[in-house]
């Protein structure tokens, strides 16, 4: 099976080493490696592994038959824009299951007006790995709260609101989160 491993962590600036380490439990960097060339096999659990270090869907480390990609053009570090050393392609973002949209009408924070914020569904068993990560908490009446995650314990949240001299917001036993993973910022 052919996958994106190579070019997900490439994009999030991960090496091999890094990808093993956030593993669980950890491996080697050789084993993620011969994964990404596909010397090794590719299981779901691997995959899984593999997805969960990179902080991404296993979804979009798998290259689909009819999936399409985009060329990366440019790369840009500290000393300006440039073409990569290597022909890279990036997977967009598609949807899954778990995923929800939420667009801002008005800026807050780091996020302006128009932007497109692509949300992953969590449990409550997943409610930890969504610390200090901006969130969606769903409120009775088709409310909810925005903000940072930055306590879960005793199934109470603490959210801190993203505007200025906002409090702290504490919510007992929400059924789910939904954790920012992209944000798609429209600039014309």
């Amino acid at each position: 099976m052919r996958n994106h491993i190579r070019n997900v962590r490439k994009a999030k600036n991960m090496t091999l080493t890094d990808v093993a380490k956030h593993c669980s439990p950890p491996t080697t960097a050789q084993t993620i490696g011969r994964l990404e060339t596909g010397t090794r096999t590719l299981s779901l659990d691997w995959l899984e592994r593999i997805a969960d270090a990179l902080s991404v869907n296993s979804s979009e480390l798998i290259v689909l038959p009819d999936q399409k990609t985009i060329k990366l053009t440019a790369v840009y570090g500290q000393n300006g824009a440039y073409a990569p050393k290597k022909p890279q392609e990036i997977v967009p973002p598609s949807p899954s299951e778990n995923m929800m949209v939420m667009r801002m009408n008005d800026s807050i924070g780091e996020y302006r007006c128009n932007d497109e914020l692509w949300l992953e569904r969590l449990s409550k068993e997943q409610f930890q790995q969504a610390l200090n990560t901006d969130i969606l908490v769903p409120r009775p009446e088709g409310r909810f709260i925005f903000g940072r995650l930055i306590g879960h314990e005793n199934g109470k949240i603490q959210i801190l609101p993203l505007g200025a001299g906002s409090r702290q917001q504490i919510i007992n036993n929400p059924k789910w989160i939904g954790q920012v993973k992209q944000m798609i910022r429209h600039l014309s």
